[in-house]
């Protein structure tokens, strides 16, 4: 069974700044019965609480800060030092993809997410997309045609 990366939200966990979660029932429901889930939360997986401070990217697109949206504090090494470690972790997964949320300063995918970028450089051969683009059934055919290569 192909085992994909999934930003934990996307699953129905309540993981989210806000104690909430962005279930997707594309994922659960139509694409679950046939993949194994491997599931990860960045922020609360790198010692965050649910709820905490949402928080934003800040500084150099290419190489952001994730600073917290009020008090300014500053959660990039914390979270790249984990980052690190759980990529390496993954390392000895056959992961097959990797799909992640939107606009997340930790997922994301086209906003430089901390996590999703530091995946990226790590696996540049696997597929990665964000659950909004699975929509479009074009960019989901090919998502999961590179998944299943």
């Amino acid at each position: 069974m192909n085992r994909i990366l999934v930003s934990a939200c996307l699953l129905g966990e309540k993981v989210r700044y806000d104690g909430g979660h962005k279930l997707d029932l594309f994922l659960t429901g139509t694409l679950g019965p046939f993949v194994e889930w491997i599931r990860v939360c960045p922020e609360v997986d790198c010692g965050l609480p649910v709820p905490r401070e949402a928080m934003r990217l800040v500084g150099d697109p290419g190489h952001p800060r994730l600073v917290t949206s009020k008090s300014g504090m500053d959660h990039t090494e914390r979270m790249e030092r984990w980052a690190k470690a759980r990529l390496d972790e993954l390392s000895g997964v056959d992961l097959c993809g990797y799909i992640c949320k939107k606009d997340s300063p930790s997922c994301g995918m086209e906003s430089s997410g901390v996590f999703t970028r530091m995946f990226i450089e790590r696996f540049p051969h696997l597929p990665v997309e964000e659950e909004g683009r699975l929509a479009d059934p074009v960019l989901r055919k090919m998502f999961l045609q590179r998944v299943r290569a």
